[in-house]
């Protein structure tokens, strides 16, 4: 069975976009910016919510192309590219650099996708994320905390029925008070 796991930047009271999907708050150091790259290295699999689909498919596919792009965001951009993915939408019809689109059921496909052979999943996009919350299917919650309050927002959790038990795996501080905690659910 896959691992499935939520990693997102996250403001210090919780939220992983300001109000107006503003994350300007979360650009990251050089050093946290190479542990986001080596773990989308790591990763077999990345599943996408449609919004932070358009984010992404709007800039890095290109970004190794752009002028004065530095070694660590064109290594990023071929990770990105490379990297298989699946985007979860019923509103877009297409999507490219290594991806397949899935207009169904979330909660079905990444069920089965975890069922499934190969290496670990993160997921990304709030509503996707809350999905897959509701439904148990999330292993791992990895929140990179930035010392920020930005008052409202998008919440990294989702209002859940019952409580999900969690240990803690990993800590690690990165450079401007920015702190990684990674914890597993325990079933």
């Amino acid at each position: 069975m896959r691992k499935l796991a939520f990693g997102m930047n996250v403001s210090l009271d919780g939220y992983i976009a300001a109000p107006g999907d503003d994350i300007g708050w979360s650009t990251p150091s050089n050093e946290l910016f190479q542990w986001w790259s080596d773990r989308v290295a790591a990763t077999g699999l990345s599943l996408y919510g449609r919004k932070l689909w358009e984010t992404m498919s709007s800039h890095w596919p290109t970004a190794d192309q752009q002028p004065g792009a530095t070694p660590a965001q064109v290594e990023f951009a071929h990770r990105w590219r490379d990297m298989p993915k699946v985007v979860f939408s019923s509103t877009i019809s297409t999507v490219d650099w290594n991806t397949r689109l899935v207009a169904g059921d979330a909660v079905t496909e990444i069920s089965r996708l975890k069922a499934g052979e190969g290496g670990s999943m993160d997921i990304s996009g709030a509503t996707l994320a809350a999905a897959a919350m509701r439904a148990g299917l999330i292993d791992e919650y990895v929140m990179v905390t930035h010392p920020v309050l930005v008052g409202g927002g998008t919440p990294f959790f989702t209002v859940l029925d019952n409580w999900v038990n969690l240990s803690l795996l990993e800590t690690r501080t990165f450079p401007g008070g920015v702190l990684l905690a990674s914890y597993e659910t325990r079933r």
